[in-house]
């Protein structure tokens, strides 16, 4: 089986689901969005389609067009009810892809490590228990922020915004926060991100020292939260997702 991994940044990357991953002997399969040649990619084939990261924003389709294929394939995939997860603008773009809005945060950028809350729905994926603990922070970066499609389950939340899990049956995955973060390749993305971290006024120290405190503690919970929910995600019947209708 191939799992099919749409990048946007090199140095956001799989992370500990890529292990997850591995350890279920699928064969990765990685493509970066922004210059491979998406309409020739079978996104349909692949027994998983994980869509990561990135620093731009849904609606930036006139500035970045191959967002606009990207949509396309997606809502071509969620229609069909195949495993699909979205990590950050990867979580934006399939709610974009059902027809929900996706918008600049009214609250500024949520750049850091805290906990989640559990959402009104959060038991109808039982892999989320893994991190709904206030003693497990994970890592939020993010300006943009999105409405749940419709019909989907709200499994998780911040103070900051409400947004921050959903799904559509056991197939279907969004995840606006990064679970998948190694401790080590965290520096790469302070350097990549130095701008928005500068604009921002993040300070990068204190963000650097809540990383090397917090990446070791979400690491473990982490991969069990993938290694469970893949399980469920590859073995689902297509009758557990009830989509809505897609958007023209």
């Amino acid at each position: 089986m191939t799992a099919l991994v749409l990048t946007h940044v090199p140095f956001e990357d799989a992370g500990s689901l890529g292990d997850e991953l591995a350890a279920r002997g699928l064969r990765v399969q990685v493509a970066d969005a922004c210059t491979a040649d998406l309409a020739t990619l079978d996104t349909l084939s692949a027994a998983l389609l994980v869509v990561l990261g990135g620093p731009i924003g849904v609606y930036e389709a006139a500035s970045y067009p191959f967002l606009q294929v990207e949509l396309s394939l997606l809502a071509a995939r969620l229609e069909r009810g195949l495993p699909t997860l979205g990590i950050c603008l990867g979580a934006q773009l399939m709610a974009a892809a059902l027809g929900a809005p996706v918008y600049p945060g009214r609250r500024g950028k949520e750049i850091g490590w805290s906990a989640l809350q559990p959402g009104q729905d959060a038991a109808d994926c039982p892999a989320m228990a893994e991190l709904l603990s206030a003693s497990i922070p994970v890592l939020h970066w993010h300006g943009d922020t999105f409405d749940l499609p419709r019909n989907a389950k709200h499994l998780a939340a911040t103070g900051l915004y409400a947004s921050q899990a959903w799904s559509l049956g056991g197939r279907i995955l969004a995840l606006q926060f990064h679970p998948e973060v190694k401790p080590e390749a965290l520096e790469r993305w302070y350097v990549g991100h130095a701008c928005e971290l500068a604009a921002a006024r993040i300070d990068v120290p204190r963000l650097r020292e809540e990383g090397r405190r917090f990446a070791p503690i979400l690491h473990g919970p982490a991969r069990r939260f993938f290694g469970r929910w893949l399980d469920g995600a590859l073995s689902a019947p297509a009758a557990d997702v009830q989509l809505p209708a897609m958007h023209a």
